[in-house]
């Protein structure tokens, strides 16, 4: 489904991301790991039209490299930032319905569905976003990103900063979004939840991709683990 090669990326002068590749199937679950600052973050905002391409980005065998956010959107690919960016006067209803693609059609997600995964939203569905609690933010972000109803969606450390109980409600919620044949980018620090919930896995450090396998061979990998990801 997502086709990434030769993908670099400049911020000035900085040479950010340095000929990244990697593959995403349909109803995937793969994971880009590494620590802060080797490029994940930028490929993603790279791959989303907010960074200035260089290199091939393919979407169901579409080119997409250069292309405008909004454009990109509308291909269906969501993305989910780091920043947990929702309109924080706006009630959660309301902002589930700005993320709405289109009234017409079937879409796979509708809001009553989001209420009934995440109780905690329809109880407070008339609240300002604003005064969501961090874990509930994310949640909002998350689904009003589904209710564009993407075949791929880009998630940005979903569980930054978020209490055990949440992360395992995320990770559930990422396992329900591909079981329904939507494919999914997930950014993550957390080598656990990656290791549970993903079908492929992908290393970066400085800018590049230095390895790529599944759960259990980045298992055994502990040169890898210890060089690239542990602190």
């Amino acid at each position: 489904m997502l086709k990434v090669k030769d993908l670099n990326a400049w911020y000035g002068k900085s040479h950010i991301l340095r000929g990244v590749h990697f593959e995403v199937g349909e109803g995937e679950i793969v994971s880009l790991l590494g620590r802060n600052g080797v490029g994940r973050s930028t490929t993603v905002k790279t791959i989303m039209g907010e960074v200035e391409p260089s290199g091939s980005i393919l979407f169901k065998g579409q080119q997409i490299a250069g292309k405008k956010s909004y454009e990109i959107a509308k291909l269906g690919i969501g993305c989910v930032p780091e920043n947990r960016d929702i309109f924080p006067s706006l009630t959660v209803r309301q902002n589930l319905l700005l993320g709405m693609k289109s009234s017409k059609g079937s879409a796979r997600w509708s809001m009553e569905e989001m209420f009934r995964m995440f109780p905690n939203l329809g109880e407070r569905a008339d609240v300002p976003g604003g005064v969501l609690s961090g874990g509930e933010q994310q949640m909002l972000c998350m689904c009003r990103t589904l209710m564009g109803d993407p075949e791929l969606i880009m998630i940005d450390e979903p569980t930054e900063g978020l209490a055990p109980k949440v992360v395992e409600q995320v990770g559930e919620l990422l396992q329900e979004i591909a079981s329904r044949g939507v494919a999914i980018l997930l950014v993550e620090q957390k080598l656990t939840i990656a290791l549970r919930i993903s079908h492929r896995l992908y290393v970066m450090g400085h800018g590049q991709i230095v390895y790529e396998g599944t759960p259990d061979s980045l298992l055994q990998a502990d040169d890898v683990r210890r060089e690239w990801l542990e602190v």
